[in-house]
């Protein structure tokens, strides 16, 4: 299907202290992926990244880095596919709170080395790529565009 409108959104990669990435199991398609959504209207792209995740991990964005910014129309919402995705990846480096395992929007949350993200067969693969370019950026000053 092509895609017949934009919507603009974010999404985050959490790191831990070991270098594990935590991933959510979304509630409508059951497929793990990273936190991330569309923005609403009244808020920036980085509110959004951290509504996203506070909605869907109960932690708390302290201090995030935007490292990407993905347009291309291989890029599509996971339960639309006639939305073509403008997304900006942040890192996110400082986070507070705890994590909830469920929410209203996850089934589960959970921290998972590369290897094990690698593989997941139920993992999207856009949400590979963007933890890959997360993690394979040469410095911190690379910005990716897609």
């Amino acid at each position: 299907m092509q895609p017949t409108h934009i919507v603009p959104a974010a999404r985050a990669v959490i790191l831990d202290d070991d270098n594990r990435v935590l991933l959510i199991r979304r509630g409508d398609n059951k497929l793990w992926a990273l936190p991330a959504g569309g923005m609403e209207p009244g808020e920036s792209v980085t509110e959004c990244m951290a509504r996203e995740v506070w909605e869907e991990t109960g932690l708390t964005v302290e201090a995030a880095t935007p490292f990407a910014i993905y347009s291309e129309p291989r890029f599509t919402a996971p339960t639309r596919p006639e939305a073509q995705l403008l997304t900006v990846a942040y890192r996110v480096v400082k986070w507070g709170g705890q994590l909830r395992q469920t929410t209203d929007e996850t089934d589960d949350a959970r921290w998972f080395t590369i290897d094990q993200i690698r593989s997941l067969p139920d993992l999207m693969p856009m949400y590979l790529e963007t933890i890959e370019d997360c993690l394979t950026r040469r410095s911190n000053t690379d910005f990716i565009v897609k």
